[in-house]
């Protein structure tokens, strides 16, 4: 019978995929930076595409020479400023030039970046600055008023403010000014004493470097997690770590294609959409990028679908990383739909973050593209497992584990006794890109980061299993759990199964208070239907009943036109108790169990 030891997934490594790409390189990841911008100086690095009335789309391309040159500058301006080693400085910016410059300009100068997501509203903002103890923060004029409102409640002394149309092509920089800059909040006149213009600071300090010595044992990156089962933690991560998973994405993907079917790798093109204040986005698209010399298609808002779908079919990106509600916008949209626009090119097209549902890899297969479940988390920066490229990717699995990661299955009340392979326990790690812990909270940091069998193991807390050839599937998290009548019913199954409904577009399950019984938990699911449908509980209900337990089946149903989702594309389950149906919805289910029309 197999084992875990035995790891079996190995088999189904493409051919020329090591096992192991030990021992790693004694680097940084700006050394990634620096050897491109030495060996392609001139390769396009980043790509800021804007479509103009009339005229169509107007690009400004920055080549790795000067991506390197820039944040250069930067890096020795930060030190000038007074920016010391170790120190946190928050990056908070949507996908532009201005981030990869800033990020690259941060490590060079030997900080610790904490990219935040710029749709935060103050409150949070200035609570995660402070916990990092953020001492600068770099940032666009949009959101200039929320960090100096915040920023009397942290240690942030210095920040650097830039505009969004200083790496816009010249006609689109103008056309902005006119038209967008002032109803889009972009405008900002002056900047207050003691802060700085990020383009004033690359003027100043052109050419220099910033001359601070940085060791792969030095931190990198502090990444607060997506918080979905408690308070956000900063996960702290090492150049050593860091460039251990740039190297064993580098390899994973490093596969031998058919004549034609993909340029050497110096000319492949990135369709960068996921957020790079998101760890996947950050850790997985960037540094590939900036080590391979990828040109890198910006998407500063990748909710504009129709320029996400402009920019597919201009660039004809060949590697396109996403979250799943990304590839079902871009599978559904009609120019894809009619076939005007393919992703054919796109050889490359990776799912994580949330489970990918089938209909979703259908979608992007009749686009031309195969589209294939990944699996990782902040802790572990940034990946661990993925479907193989050169094999279909297997419905409802997150594939095995890639390079040097070993994974097992434990149980949940000890974590030290392995559950036979097919049964679910709680997935745990091991690999050389763990993150070092949790910035201040070292009880936290105790219980994930856990000694078994002499090594260390991150318990990621998700509940999956293994099948017999290596495959792995997760079920939920640890605590996404509901007990009803005894027994553990785990919410995504069952989500599953009410999606596969037709008529159903997105459902969410979670526990209540029982109405009838105290202290005990009722399931329910919070239901989003297809335009047009009519559906009664009654029919959800009979649907389940081939697939579900009986008590895994929900008695009761609310619709509403929208479900909760983090910025990473995870379902909030937490959230849904907070829904209420709409008001139309509302009238019509007070009528016992008769059709309810969706509007969503």
């Amino acid at each position: 019978m197999v084992s875990y030891a035995d790891r079996p997934w190995l088999q189904h490594y493409p051919p020329g995929v090591p096992a192991s790409i030990k021992p790693y390189p004694e680097s940084t990841i700006p050394d990634y930076l620096r050897d491109t911008a030495q060996r392609l100086p001139r390769n396009p690095a980043l790509v800021t595409s804007v479509r103009l009335p009339v005229v169509g789309h107007k690009a400004h391309v920055m080549n790795y020479r000067e991506l390197d040159r820039a944040s250069d500058a930067l890096a020795a301006a930060l030190v000038d400023l007074g920016i010391e080693k170790g120190q946190t400085v928050c990056l908070c910016m949507p996908n532009t030039t201005n981030f990869i410059i800033s990020y690259y300009a941060i490590l060079k100068a030997g900080g610790v970046v904490c990219a935040l997501n710029p749709s935060y509203p103050v409150k949070k903002l200035q609570k995660l600055a402070d916990e990092a103890d953020a001492v600068a923060v770099l940032t666009l004029t949009n959101l200039y008023r929320q960090f100096k409102e915040a920023q009397p409640h942290t240690k942030i002394k210095t920040v650097i403010v830039s505009n969004i149309k200083e790496y816009f092509h010249p006609l689109v920089r103008l056309a902005f000014s006119r038209t967008q800059e002032k109803p889009g909040g972009h405008y900002l006149k002056d900047i207050e004493k003691g802060d700085h213009w990020l383009q004033t600071l690359l003027r100043k300090y052109k050419g220099k470097k910033p001359g601070v010595t940085v060791t792969p044992d030095d931190y990198a990156v502090m990444q607060y997690t997506g918080g979905t089962t408690g308070t956000p933690k900063g996960a702290l991560a090492t150049h050593r770590a860091l460039v251990a998973s740039t190297q064993m994405v580098a390899a994973w993907i490093d596969i031998e294609w058919g004549k034609g079917e993909m340029p050497p790798r110096e000319k492949q093109t990135i369709f960068a959409m996921l957020p790079m204040f998101h760890v996947f986005g950050l850790i997985v698209l960037v540094h590939q990028a900036t080590s391979a010399g990828f040109k890198i298609i910006l998407v500063p808002d990748p909710r504009d679908m129709n320029l996400v779908v402009d920019l597919i079919d201009i660039y004809k990106p060949n590697i396109t990383l996403g979250v799943p509600m990304m590839f079902h916008a871009i599978g559904n949209h009609p120019r894809i739909v009619n076939g005007e626009v393919n992703l054919k090119s796109s050889k490359i097209n990776i799912s994580s973050a949330a489970p990918l549902h089938p209909s979703i890899s259908e979608a992007i297969g009749k686009a031309g593209a195969v589209l294939r479940e990944a699996y990782g988390l902040s802790e572990v920066p940034a990946g661990n497992h993925c479907n193989p490229l050169t094999r279909d990717n297997l419905d409802y699995s997150v594939g095995v584990p890639m390079i040097d990661v070993d994974c097992r299955v434990v149980d949940l009340e000890t974590g030290v006794q392995e559950v036979p392979v097919g049964q679910p326990g709680e997935i745990i790690l091991h690999a050389p890109h763990l993150m070092s812990g949790y910035y201040k909270q070292p009880e936290e940091t105790a219980a994930v980061l856990r000694e078994y069998e002499g090594k260390l193991w991150m318990y990621t807390g998700d509940i999956g299993y293994m099948d017999e050839s290596g495959y792995f599937y997760l079920i939920d998290r640890k605590k996404d759990m509901a007990l009803i009548g005894g027994f553990n019913v785990y919410p995504g199954p069952v989500e599953q199964v009410i999606k596969s409904h037709p008529d159903v577009s997105d459902a969410g399950v979670w526990y209540i208070p029982h109405p009838r019984v105290e202290g005990q938990e009722a399931l329910q699911a919070w239901v989003v239907l297809k335009p047009g449908a009519r559906v009664k509980s009654g029919d959800l209900i009979t649907h389940c009943k081939p697939y579900l337990a009986p008590y895994e089946i929900p008695r009761r149903f609310v619709f509403v036109d929208a479900l909760p989702y983090s910025d990473a594309g995870k379902l909030l389950r937490r959230e849904l108790p907070n829904l209420a149906e709409g008001k139309k919805r509302n009238r019509k289910a007070k009528k016992d169990d008769q059709p309810i029309e969706a509007t969503a």
